[in-house]
């Protein structure tokens, strides 16, 4: 009898242990069903959206993109001066768009991203590969070659013969050959010493730049040291008439017959 008691007992202290294991794998099912239906609404969430606007170039990178008031300042500028020659170093989506502004205009751009040519363009804008960059770790010897060789003086010559080693000679005759009313200077990716640096970029732009009438010329992410001295030097600091986050506006005046690039003291930036 004693036995059959103790065998009760336990019996009954064993039910409510079954019981929570139970409960516990119910609520382990229901936890996991609920969360299985709810995967599609999350991962709609995530999904990043892409305006229509793009849609022809969402296959390009968009990092370092433009800041709204960056936009904005180079899309008012496009809109004044369209129709215009328009130079693009670089290209990103919103480049795209800022393209499109400029209709009845001609738009080109230079890029070393091979991929990138890659893109579907709109009809009347070309795009050319540009290789051969120096190197970004290179800036300091590069901008002190410029200031003790003649050669790297403003001159009325052809920069395809130029002997100035930040001069781009290699880009499309069709660059050289037109007088551009807006450049926009927003490649090589100059972001490492190892990467393509701007160097040469922004000096062959002041001289384009010099071959027309009031061109405006842009300078994005100036918060770096290369882009910011060369900027100075040779787009100069009585040029800038305004700035927008990390984006400097130059509008640079016809070459008026001197072979100095600015026509106040340089600024002391070495």
């Amino acid at each position: 009898m004693n036995e059959v008691v103790r065998w009760t007992r336990e019996r009954h202290k064993m039910i409510p242990k079954k019981a929570i294991i139970v409960i516990l794998v119910i609520f382990s099912a229901l936890s996991f069903l609920k969360l299985y239906t709810l995967a599609p609404t999350i991962s709609e969430y995530e999904t990043p959206y892409v305006s229509h606007k793009i849609s022809h170039h969402d296959s390009l990178p968009t990092e370092d993109a433009l800041g709204p008031k960056e936009y904005q300042l180079l899309s008012n500028l496009i809109s004044r001066r369209a129709p215009c020659n328009l130079l693009f170093f670089g290209l990103k989506p919103q480049f795209l768009d800022l393209a499109a502004l400029n209709t009845e205009g001609a738009t080109i751009f230079l890029e070393d991203d091979s991929e990138k040519l890659k893109t579907q363009l709109p009809k009347g804008i070309g795009i050319y590969l540009v290789k051969n960059h120096e190197k970004a770790g290179k800036g300091f010897e590069l901008l002190e070659h410029a200031r003790k060789h003649p050669s790297c003086r403003l001159q009325v010559g052809l920069i395809t013969e130029s002997g100035c080693k930040l001069a781009l000679k290699g880009l499309p005759e069709v660059v050289y050959g037109r007088k551009w009313d807006v450049i926009v200077i927003d490649g090589p990716s100059g972001d490492q010493p190892e990467a393509p640096g701007r160097m040469g970029t922004i000096y062959t732009a002041a001289r384009l730049a010099r071959m027309g009438a009031n061109a405006d010329v842009f300078v994005h992410d100036t918060d770096r040291m290369i882009e910011k001295w060369y900027s100075w030097e040779f787009l100069c600091h009585e040029n800038l008439v305004s700035s927008k986050g990390k984006l400097w506006h130059f509008r640079v005046a016809a070459h008026s017959g001197s072979d100095r690039f600015c026509s106040q003291s340089a600024v002391q930036i070495l």
